[in-house]
């Protein structure tokens, strides 16, 4: 959250972090193995925190040391109280989870995230971007952790007064969802829409389920769109007309924020039950990746687009706050591609997985 505040005193978040990253970058001259050490368990933690229970050798694979280096932590870790052994494997403690949350901050700047975010804002054009440790693809948790970030985003962003903010659906969005808190409502009054049309996908990940259970997490209200996921252009059209669907369409488009994720193009298709001869277009056209129904290449050219209810991707120009969130590293191609049609006020919540291969580390 501190890394949105401009700076404007010495007490502010921002001068803090700096001082803190000065601080530290003098202690590792002083004492560089003692902060080896310290990223080193902080990692260990939250491997077995992502991944628990999880064995001593498959642990040592995972983070590419020897089992007798791994086991030297392991056994510190287990009586300082922060990780325990049970059957299945090794499993973190309340208090590591505590350690975890309140460590990550330093960790991150420890590990040089934060100038990795800077570099790949700069990559990809827009104005933030923010990435967790971890791969998505490999460890499911590190969403969990996207989905914090998310949290302290919109506090960040969301002006005080009323804010009305679109959500797209999907399995990433839900799980997001599951982390947000009433903290983002203090000082303002929420109300969230599904920025699509979306009846046709399972009912938890529709977006009229993932905007409801974002109202209920914040203390927020929501309004409800139901349309089918796909339209003919004959049904498309008068269904506009409908004053209780023209209604929460304003709402929509009006918004002055928007959270969604980006999608693999023929993962996403598949998932949406388009025809054989639809995938096999999107194939020909070379199709990376999806965003809000529309399909794009490599070089940001939409090449399909699913005529649906609600915001349409040139609406997001006039949004004060955008925010997309993806990771892992089959994510990658879709993220680069989508970028290339993002405004530039997007901020993109993303993960190491997906960072590392398109800054090609």
């Amino acid at each position: 959250m501190g890394r949105f505040v401009t700076p404007m005193d010495e007490s502010s978040p921002a001068r803090k972090g700096r001082k803190m990253h000065q601080e530290l970058e003098w202690i590792e001259k002083i004492a560089p193995d003692m902060v080896e050490t310290m990223v080193q368990r902080f990692m260990i933690m939250r491997h077995i925190y992502w991944s628990g229970p999880i064995g001593r050798r498959l642990l040592a694979q995972e983070m590419g040391v020897t089992e007798r280096v791994l086991r030297t932590e392991t056994d510190f870790l287990k009586r300082q109280g922060l990780i325990t052994s049970t059957k299945s494997g090794m499993v973190i403690t309340e208090e590591g989870k505590a350690v975890i949350h309140k460590l990550r901050g330093l960790m991150d700047q420890l590990a040089g995230i934060q100038r990795r975010e800077k570099r790949l804002s700069e990559f990809l054009g827009i104005d933030r971007c923010l990435i967790v440790s971890g791969d998505c693809d490999e460890q499911v948790k590190v969403i969990e952790t996207m989905g914090k970030l998310v949290n302290d985003t919109l506090q960040t962003l969301l002006p005080e007064g009323r804010n009305v903010i679109a959500v797209m659906g999907g399995t990433t969005m839900a799980r997001i969802a599951a982390r947000l808190t009433p903290r983002i409502a203090e000082k303002r009054e929420l109300l969230f829409v599904p920025a699509r049309g979306g009846v046709g996908e399972a009912v938890d990940i529709q977006a009229n389920s993932v905007s409801a259970q974002m109202a209920l997490r914040t203390g927020g209200k929501h309004r409800t769109l139901y349309v089918p996921e796909q339209l003919s252009e004959k049904a498309y059209a008068p269904l506009m007309q409908e004053p209780s669907i023209l209604e929460v369409v304003q709402l929509i488009r009006n918004s002055n924020a928007v959270i969604h994720s980006i999608g693999e193009a023929i993962t996403m298709a598949k998932r949406r039950d388009m025809s054989k001869a639809s995938i096999a277009e999107l194939k020909r056209e070379h199709a990376v990746g999806e965003a809000f129904g529309y399909f794009f290449d490599e070089e940001g050219r939409v090449v399909y687009k699913i005529p649906r209810v609600g915001l349409q991707l040139e609406d997001l120009a006039n949004m004060k706050s955008v925010i997309a969130v993806a990771g892992g590293t089959s994510k990658a191609k879709a993220i680069v591609a989508y970028m290339k049609l993002a405004p530039k006020q997007t901020c993109l919540i993303t993960d190491e997985g997906a960072a590392k291969v398109i800054l090609k580390e």
